[in-house]
C-alpha cells in the first residue's frame, strides 16, 4: 500500500544526462506532458536503479537471484503468454501440468494427487487454507455441528500469509508460542491446542525466523492418533515453502511429505529453492476430495472451457517455463548438487561464525542453507542490529530482527545462500564479519572514552 506523496519538492526526476536529450526534469508523480524516447526512458530507470542494493549480496531474501542466460531468454520470451489463457496457450498449459506431477512425484503424491501452480507460496497458502476450511466445514454438517468457530494450529514462527489466511478467511489463529531454546513447535504443544474445530495444524519445513525443520513426522503421528482417539479427521499441512525443495534431494530419508498419510496438502515456493526468479508457487493436494469442487470456478470466456482455482487471473506464464527449463536442465542429480554445495557454504560461514566470540548458532544452515545466529550483547557490548548496519559498509544485506511474541527480546541474525553464492563470497563475508566486529567493538571503546 502507497500513500498520496505530498512533498513537492521530491517530485521530479533530474536525469543524470539531462543536458544531452533532455531540457526539462521529468514529473514523478504525474504523467509526463510528452514523450521521450526509448533510450531516454531506459537511461532514466536504469540510472535510478542504480541505488537499489546488490541482489547477489542479499542475504535477506529468500528469492532466487540468479538464472542462466538459457533461462532468462526462455522467459523474455514468454512474458506475453498470459498462464490462464489455457486454450490460446495449449502447450504452455501442458508444460504447467508436467511440472505439477514432477513437484506431485517429488513429494511422494499418490496417482490422484492434484496441484496447480500459484504466484507464490502466499497465494498457494490461501488456496491450501481455502481447501482446509471448506472441507472441516463439510464435516461438521455432516455431523449435524455449528460452523461458526473454525481455528488453525500453528506456530508463532509462521510466515506472515498464515496470519493474513486467518483475518481475511475468519479462522482464529490458535499460536504455539515459541521459547528460549525451542523455536519450532512441539508434539505437545500441538495436541494439547487442537480440538475438534480445528480446521488444520501447519508444520513448516525450513522456518522463515531460524531456516529449522518442524518435526513433521512426530506431529503426524501424535496427530493420527489424537484423530483415533477421539473420532476426529484434522489434516495436516506442510508449509515446504523454502524446504520443499531442498529436502528431496539431501535429506532423502526424513519423512516429511506424502509417504505420511494424514498430510493432506504441501506448498512449495518455485522462486526460493526451485531456482526460479519470482514469482511462482506450487500447491498440491494428496488426492482430488481434498480439493473441494465448489472452490473450483470454470470459465469459457478465452475459448474452451477452464477449470480454475487461483485468487489472481492473469498473468505472465515465463515462471512456469523457467521452472520446468531448471526441472529438465538439472534434473534430480542437478539439483541434489546444487544444495549440497548451497549446503557445504552455509556449514562453512556457521563454523567460522561459532569460533568468533559472543556468536551463538542456532541453526548451521544443515537443514535448509540458511545460518541464523544470535549475539549475547550484553558481553559484546554490541547486538544483532550493530553487526547488521557495519556489514551495510561491505555492501551485504544481513537482517537483524527479533524473534516471535513470547520471546521478543531475543534478536537474530539470518543468512539466506543461494544459487551464485560461492566458497569465495562465504570467505569474503567472514572477513567482513569480523571487521564489522572491530568496527562495533571499536565504537563502544570509543563511547566508553567519552563517557569518562
Amino acid at each position: 500500500m502507497v500513500s498520496r506523496v505530498k512533498n513537492e519538492a521530491d517530485s521530479v526526476c533530474t536525469p543524470s544526462y539531462a543536458g544531452r536529450e533532455m531540457n526539462t526534469p521529468v514529473p514523478k508523480f504525474s504523467l509526463p506532458a510528452s514523450s521521450m524516447s526509448a533510450q531516454t526512458a531506459y537511461r532514466l530507470i536504469h540510472d535510478e536503479l542504480m541505488l537499489d542494493g546488490n541482489s547477489r549480496l542479499n542475504l535477506a531474501t529468500f528469492v532466487t537471484t540468479w538464472m542462466e542466460p538459457e533461462a532468462e531468454a526462455l522467459m523474455s520470451e514468454t512474458f506475453d503468454k498470459n498462464m490462464i489463457d489455457k486454450d490460446e496457450y495449449p502447450q504452455t498449459a501442458r508444460i504447467e501440468e508436467r511440472c505439477i506431477n514432477m513437484v506431485s512425484n517429488l513429494f511422494h503424491a499418490p496417482e490422484s494427487g492434484v496441484g496447480t501452480s500459484a504466484i507464490g507460496s502466499s497465494e498457494a497458502v490461501m488456496l491450501a487454507g481455502m481447501a482446509l476450511k471448506w472441507n472441516w466445514r463439510d464435516r461438521m454438517k455432516t455431523k449435524g455441528k455449528p460452523v461458526d468457530k473454525p481455528n488453525l494450529v500453528m506456530g508463532s514462527n509462521v510466515q506472515v500469509v498464515w496470519e493474513k489466511f486467518c483475518r481475511y478467511w475468519e479462522v482464529e489463529p490458535r499460536y504455539i508460542p515459541m521459547e528460549e531454546g525451542r523455536f519450532v513447535i512441539d508434539t505437545e504443544s500441538v495436541i494439547n491446542t487442537v480440538d475438534e474445530n480445528t480446521i488444520g495444524v501447519v508444520a513448516i519445513l525450513g522456518t522463515t525466523y531460524t531456516g529449522e525443520f518442524e518435526p513433521v513426522e512426530a506431529i503426524h503421528d501424535a496427530l493420527v492418533a489424537y484423530n483415533k482417539d477421539n473420532g476426529y479427521d484434522i489434516p495436516l499441512h506442510v508449509d515446504a515453502a523454502s524446504g520443499g525443495f531442498v529436502a528431496p534431494f539431501i535429506h532423502q530419508k526424513m519423512k516429511w511429505d506424502f509417504r505420511l498419510p494424514q498430510v493432506k496438502s504441501i506448498n512449495v515456493s518455485g522462486h526460493k529453492y526451485g531456482l526460479v526468479y519470482p514469482g511462482v508457487g506450487w500447491i498440491i493436494w494428496r488426492d482430488a476430495d481434498e480439493l473441494p469442487e465448489d472452490l473450483i470456478f470454470h470459465v469459457n470466456y478465452l475459448g474452451g472451457d477452464m477449470p480454475t482455482f487461483t485468487l489472481n487471473f492473469s498473468r505472465p506464464g515465463n515462471q512456469v517455463i523457467a521452472q520446468y527449463y531448471n526441472f529438465i536442465r538439472l534434473g534430480f542429480e542437478g539439483y541434489r548438487r546444487i544444495m549440497l554445495s548451497l549446503q557445504q557454504i552455509s556449514m562453512h560461514i556457521a563454523e567460522a561464525i561459532s569460533e568468533l566470540e559472543h556468536f551463538h548458532i542456532i541453526n548451521n544452515g544443515s537443514t535448509i542453507p540458511v545460518i541464523a545466529v544470535s549475539i549475547n550483547a550484553e558481553q559484546a557490548g554490541f547486538d544483532e542490529y550493530a553487526i547488521s548496519d557495519a556489514l551495510r559498509v561491505y555492501g551485504w544485506q544481513v537482517p537483524a530482527y527479533t524473534m516471535p511474541e513470547n520471546i521478543q527480546n531475543m534478536s537474530v541474525l539470518r543468512m539466506v545462500i543461494r544459487e551464485g553464492f560461492s566458497m569465495d563470497m562465504a570467505d569474503a563475508l567472514i572477513n567482513d564479519f569480523k571487521r564489522a566486529i572491530e568496527y562495533c567493538a571499536g565504537k563502544k571503546e570509543n563511547q566508553s572514552m567519552f563517557s569518562h
